[in-house]
């Protein structure tokens, strides 16, 4: 999203910090700064899928006999855990810090919705530099897959773990909270940044 279009968006909700108070001030020029910042996705890593580390493998062969016959029994249950660990980078080129209460997100992967929920704890990034949001991803693969076969699923989750070298494409909308004088205001609309990883490493 382009930096005009985040500000305008902002605008609204700034036409309401006119404060006095100091500590208000100071929070709502952290939550201007902000509007300047930018988010990426840097890496996914701690692939799990049905308790299997799938990242740690860079082919099929890989697998061997063994995970291999884990990962098609993990098809027979009725659910088929996938965790992972995405990580945010906000960067912010401002002179003074910008301030994050929580972060709402819907995490969709090869276009297909994940999950959503929300960063629950206050994210202060210094002035000229940048923090990262580690995501915990946490989801049944067959429900977010509802719908596709067998072979669809194996496929999606070798993809997933990069053992296809296809890469796998990630896009997150996030929408941040401030918390000026004692009350949360959420971002109005959502922040959409995207990219794509082969085995958790973003593809060139």
């Amino acid at each position: 999203m382009k930096m005009k279009t985040i500000q305008k968006l902002f605008l609204p909700v700034f036409l309401l910090l006119l404060i006095t108070s100091c500590d208000v001030t100071k929070q709502t020029k952290t939550a201007i700064n902000l509007a300047n910042c930018e988010f990426r996705l840097v890496s996914a890593e701690n692939i799990n899928i049905a308790g299997i580390p799938v990242d740690a493998y860079t082919s099929v062969k890989d697998l061997g006999v063994t995970d291999f016959a884990m990962f098609m029994g993990a098809l027979a249950q009725p659910e088929l855990p996938l965790s992972l660990l995405l990580n945010i980078e906000v960067k912010n080129p401002n002179p003074a810090p910008a301030g994050i209460n929580s972060l709402d997100y819907i995490i969709f992967i090869d276009d297909i919705q994940m999950l959503q929920g929300s960063y629950m704890k206050p994210i202060t990034v210094p002035a000229n530099s940048s923090a990262v949001i580690p995501v915990q991803i946490d989801t049944d693969l067959k429900q977010a897959l509802k719908g596709k076969t067998m072979d669809a699923i194996l496929n999606f989750g070798f993809n997933l773990a990069g053992v296809s070298h296809v890469p796998t494409r990630f896009k997150v909308k996030l929408k941040p909270s401030i918390l000026v004088g004692g009350t949360s205001l959420a971002y109005p609309g959502y922040i959409t940044v995207k990219t794509e990883f082969v085995n958790g490493t973003v593809s060139r």
